[in-house]
């Protein structure tokens, strides 16, 4: 993580040096375009790139280890791990083994994928439902 954070910051830093030459080159030649300026702007380009790429790394990092941990601490809570005060899991409900709870993890991903792909069983009883429109009253309704 420290190489992350080291990265971002030396491409910060490269980024605002880039814009500062960039700002020195226009002051320099009177705001006229010249072959400074086209090179200060080309190398803040770069810089800016560069800082947008190291962005969108540290980013990542951050969203995997978000994931990870949410991950942990589901594991952690539905093995019952996780104790409340009166040594009960906090949901109250009773532990399960970590082996069911990837399998129904990965079944579940599973379906979400054939959800997204518009195919398979879950897809096909998902627009089985949708064909029957849906009747937001009681049946005590339309006895009167």
């Amino acid at each position: 993580m420290d190489n992350i954070v080291d990265s971002l910051n030396n491409a910060y830093q490269e980024f605002v040096v880039a814009a500062a030459i960039v700002l020195e080159a226009k002051e320099t030649s009177g705001a006229q375009k010249t072959a400074a300026t086209d090179a200060a702007l080309e190398n803040f380009k770069q810089k800016w790139e560069l800082f947008r790429v190291t962005c969108d790394q540290a980013e990542e990092f951050v969203e995997s280890v978000k994931q990870r941990i949410g991950s942990e601490c589901l594991v952690d809570e539905a093995t019952g791990l996780v104790a409340g005060k009166s040594g009960q899991t906090a949901t109250g409900l009773p532990p399960i083994s970590a082996v069911r709870l990837e399998q129904m993890s990965k079944a579940v991903r599973s379906l979400v994928i054939e959800l997204q792909n518009g195919s398979g069983t879950a897809a096909g009883s998902a627009h089985s439902h949708m064909s029957t429109p849906f009747d937001g009253r009681f049946s005590e309704d339309s006895a009167q």
